[in-house]
């Protein structure tokens, strides 16, 4: 006796499209992390362009040596570009800036006055390997 198997018609196109899914399924997850990333990302930015701004303005400098600051002060204090935004713009309002972040604003500043008179060492209280000017 022999036997018969029906399959429907697009039984390969199904299975095609199982495997698919899974991959479909891990494209998503991929995808929709890279858009919580991004969501971040441009939360913090209207904070960074108005510390940036602060500091165009305190410290008569164009756009960029201002962000290095920032992102000098962020390394020294090991956090975020945006909480170091915040806590220049709280403190811009009245509020105490934090002493670790006080030290990190003094130092980075010495750094951006010593570029601005083309100096190539760090200032004399930090550590260089390198000759004075």
């Amino acid at each position: 006796m022999h036997r018969t198997t029906m399959l429907p018609e697009h039984w390969w196109d199904l299975r095609a499209e199982a495997v698919a899914g899974n991959a479909a399924v891990q494209d998503v997850v991929a995808l929709r992390a890279e858009i919580d990333q991004l969501r971040r990302a441009l939360a913090g930015r209207p904070v960074i362009d108005q510390a940036c701004g602060m500091v165009m303005v305190l410290a008569p400098c164009p756009r960029g040596p201002a962000r290095n600051l920032l992102v000098d002060m962020e390394r020294q204090c090991n956090t975020t570009l945006p909480v170091v935004s915040s806590a220049m713009i709280a403190a811009w309002e009245g509020e105490p800036l934090p002493p670790l972040m006080q030290r990190a604003l003094r130092h980075a500043l010495r750094r951006l006055y010593a570029e601005d008179r083309g100096y190539d060492s760090a200032p004399a209280d930090e550590p260089s390997g390198r000759g004075g000017p």
